[in-house]
């Protein structure tokens, strides 16, 4: 009985997870940019955790993006307990729906999920199979915990041991709230207590008391997931759940007996009054601290103040580890991280030519170091996007990832060129007291403005994937090229008229405009990803070139003999 439990269990948490991961995948990135536009006040954003924990069938994850949010400053501490304490009462309509016997609809959901998954020619449309895969499982789980305990129901030993076990009300909290850790879900135990309770194997205060322990189990993780090294502000929003849920227990544990012969008043099926309880529980929790937060919220940023650090530019701000399990989002915050990057390379780039226009030392080492940062960001990124795809992806995901990989790669390039190239050439002005031509400084100047705009656009083109900016942004290869060449032309005129500056500063002049071309060239790699998709690229004529000469080759190579010819030695 206990194995066939356990087995129950696990199938319910399998569909679950299965449920959770689908959605995410069809609809990550909009849920994502819902929570992050709609958080209003308190009351929309219970509104939203309501519906949100509801659709993916889990508070944990509607508590990693709010944490989310909140860590990056993005959203305030009230509105995200406004939003957990609807991500609690989300969790009880699933329960709601799993407390009635619907497990007729499991071989529905399984068949029209396996045919979706299988057979959908588009990606969101496996992603909706998967949750119609996940949804089938767990009624099928319901299903399974009934029907393994029913052996069991006549069975005196195992009746006298759950009873022995669940008749302190304290003790049952606490096994309620270790089952619910351990399974990282208060869904999965509080359906496991239903199960039980519909058997008869508990007493109803011993039920609620196992559902006390659940919701007071599923709001544990995130604090001890949270890391004690962390900044103690990033831990305010999963502390504050906690203690909620904590408040919440001790207000009711005392009561538990009333509560419970009131609901049998009510409602006669035992699994019904789990489900019920478990309801009336979050809905009274959400009531008594819906106004409060403002209170709740000023006492966690005194006891949790924010740690202040020394700035370091070098630390990723973006790469959420709790979000790995979620590919799509996951890619977002890798994709943010990259755009990190851009805006130091794009810092690098523009200060380049103050440093070497005006000859500031210090602007040159500070250049340096800005690479040493951007070098263990896009490091970061790569090891980043690499833990994403341990996991299997979907084409458009893992497209994305080569594409986040690829273009921090270039933005990397590009700040090499900058340090070991560019200032170099800005140390050696410096240290020859040289000075370019101020017709040398005004065409310098022109040709590194259109390199500029042109990094402006590759990072339009990285984020936003539109095929009209990247066909734009590799149109202007052209008037780059052309450009450096009149640069050129016009300082070898300057030398052919023995300007004094032209002739000392000739190597330098020249070299600025090769590095800053080799710069705008790594810049141009982020329209090639979007234009291959839209199917835009023409493969190279020379390569077209080569094949045919090594086909007719071979061909050749192939053919019999003419008659009356010598054979050709081997």
């Amino acid at each position: 009985m206990l194995l066939d439990l356990t087995g129950g269990v696990a199938l319910l948490l399998w569909g679950m997870h299965m449920v959770h991961s689908g959605i995410l995948r069809a609809f990550g990135a909009d849920l994502r940019r819902f929570l992050g536009a709609a958080l209003g006040n308190r009351f929309s954003a219970f509104a939203i955790g309501i519906g949100v924990t509801a659709v993916l069938q889990s508070s944990t994850a509607t508590g990693l993006l709010v944490t989310s949010f909140t860590a990056g400053g993005m959203l305030a501490l009230v509105p995200a307990l406004a939003v957990m304490l609807g991500a609690n009462v989300g969790t009880t309509l699933v329960v709601q729906v799993l407390s009635f016997d619907i497990s007729a609809a499991a071989p529905v959901l399984l068949i029209l999920g396996v045919i979706a998954f299988r057979r959908g020619a588009r990606t969101r449309t496996r992603d909706l199979g998967r949750v119609a895969i996940g949804l089938g499982l767990m009624l099928l789980a319901l299903h399974i915990l009934l029907g393994s305990l029913a052996p069991a129901e006549n069975a005196p030993e195992v009746r006298g041991l759950l009873q022995a076990v669940t008749t302190q009300p304290l003790l049952n909290v606490l096994i309620g709230a270790l089952l619910a850790w351990a399974a990282h879900s208060s869904i999965a135990v509080v359906v496991m207590v239903m199960s039980l309770a519909y058997s008869n194997f508990l007493a109803p205060a011993a039920v609620l008391a196992l559902v006390l322990g659940a919701n007071l189990g599923s709001a544990v993780n995130p604090v001890l997931e949270g890391g004690s090294g962390a900044n103690p502000a990033s831990r305010r929003l999963p502390i504050g759940n906690l203690a909620i849920r904590i408040v919440g227990c001790l207000l009711v544990l005392p009561f538990l007996a009333p509560i419970a012969g009131l609901l049998q008043a009510l409602e006669p099926s035992p699994a019904r009054q789990a489900a019920d309880f478990h309801s009336l529980f979050n809905l009274a929790l959400a009531a008594l601290f819906i106004l409060p937060l403002d209170g709740v919220a000023w006492l966690l940023e005194r006891l949790l103040p924010e740690r202040k650090e020394a700035a370091d530019h070098a630390r990723p701000l973006y790469l959420d580890r709790a979000a790995l399990d979620t590919p799509s989002v996951a890619l977002t915050c890798a994709a943010r991280e990259v755009l990190h990057i851009g805006d130091i390379v794009e810092a690098m780039l523009r200060q380049s030519m103050t440093a070497l226009i005006t000859d500031d030392r210090k602007l040159v080492s500070e250049i340096e170091h800005m690479d040493d940062d951007v070098d263990k960001l896009d490091e970061a990124i790569k090891l980043y996007v690499t833990e994403i795809t341990r996991n299997s992806l979907e084409p458009r995901d893992a497209h994305r990832a080569m594409e986040i990989i690829s273009f921090s790669i270039n933005l990397e390039h590009i700040g090499d060129i900058i340090d070991k190239n560019l200032m170099e050439l800005a140390s050696k002005k410096i240290k020859g007291r040289l000075k370019f031509s101020p017709e040398g400084t005004a065409e310098l100047r022109a040709f590194h403005q259109r390199v500029v705009d042109g990094l402006k656009l590759a990072l339009g083109v990285f984020m936003s994937g539109d095929v009209k900016i990247a066909r734009q942004l590799i149109l202007e290869k052209v008037p780059v090229r052309e450009a450096e060449r009149a640069a050129a032309e016009s300082h070898l005129a300057r030398l052919r008229e023995g300007r004094p500056e032209s002739i000392e500063t000739s190597s330098l002049h020249l070299d600025v405009l090769r590095d800053l071309k080799r710069v705008h060239a790594h810049i141009c790699s982020a329209a090639y990803p979007v234009l291959e998709a839209a199917g835009e690229l023409q493969p190279s004529r020379l390569k077209e070139r080569r094949i045919r000469r090594l086909r007719a080759a071979a061909a050749a190579d192939e053919a019999p003999p003419a008659a009356g010819a010598p054979p050709q030695p081997g």
